[in-house]
């Protein structure tokens, strides 16, 4: 999805301009330290210990004119008003984030006040309209129909999550004045690889295949994940 991601700051911003990123939910920081070695400012938001020592780790290992590009703030996601100006942002990231959150629209809101004017607002949640696809095909036909009339999951750790359905996001990015500018699928063909798959020898043919059909009607409508960009008005 690193790509898509591209694909859009491309279309939005002049080649060479340095944009203020703020990843939220960071993580381990791969998206964070990949758009800092681009030129980017990036802040990086994240409540895990754990998870910020490893990006700090990380970005230990780069250059310093890498590390400079890089700001780490542990907090919470839905208090991003606390730390920042509203508008303060160019591009904000909000990966893997919303199948934690129980009531997800505030901490949207805060996070399209955080746009400057035309900036892009990046979401990747679980699709809530393809959650029998992994059951299904794993043949665990009672979990298949379970998974039908409704939005909640168990993920691979082990957590009873929920997914968001695109007609649901669409409507509330509308909401937020960060209307949907493009939508993609993610993990078309490769959900049901188990936990610690290898790197196959043909992966840039896999890339391929999953680039086109995250773009590509009816596939990326299937996706284990959806990858939103909103535009803010």
């Amino acid at each position: 999805m690193g790509r898509q991601l591209d694909e859009q700051i491309a279309g939005r911003f002049p080649v060479g301009q340095r944009l203020r990123v703020l990843d939220v939910g960071m993580g381990q920081g791969t998206q964070a330290l990949r758009l800092a070695r681009a030129g980017h400012q990036v802040t990086g938001v994240e409540q895990d210990p754990r998870m910020i020592a490893t990006a700090r780790e990380e970005l230990a290992g780069e250059p310093e004119g890498i590390r400079e590009r890089v700001r780490i703030v542990q907090g919470d996601g839905r208090d991003t008003g606390v730390h920042f100006l509203p508008g303060s942002f160019d591009v904000v990231l909000c990966h893997g984030v919303l199948m934690y959150i129980e009531e997800p629209d505030p901490l949207l809101a805060g996070l399209a006040r955080m746009l400057a004017p035309g900036g892009l607002l990046s979401l990747l949640v679980r699709n809530g309209d393809a959650l029998a696809m992994r059951p299904g095909l794993s043949g665990d036909w009672a979990g298949t129909l379970a998974a039908f009339d409704t939005t909640a999951y168990r993920n691979r750790l082990g957590l009873d999550v929920r997914a968001d359905r695109l007609a649901d996001l669409t409507a509330t990015l509308a909401g937020i004045a960060a209307p949907l500018h493009a939508w993609y699928g993610v993990r078309v063909f490769t959900d049901t690889a188990a936990d610690g798959t290898g790197i196959p020898a043909d992966v840039e043919a896999l890339l391929a295949v999953e680039e086109r059909a995250g773009k590509t009607d009816p596939y990326r409508g299937v996706a284990a994940l959806l990858h939103l960009c909103g535009v803010r008005g």
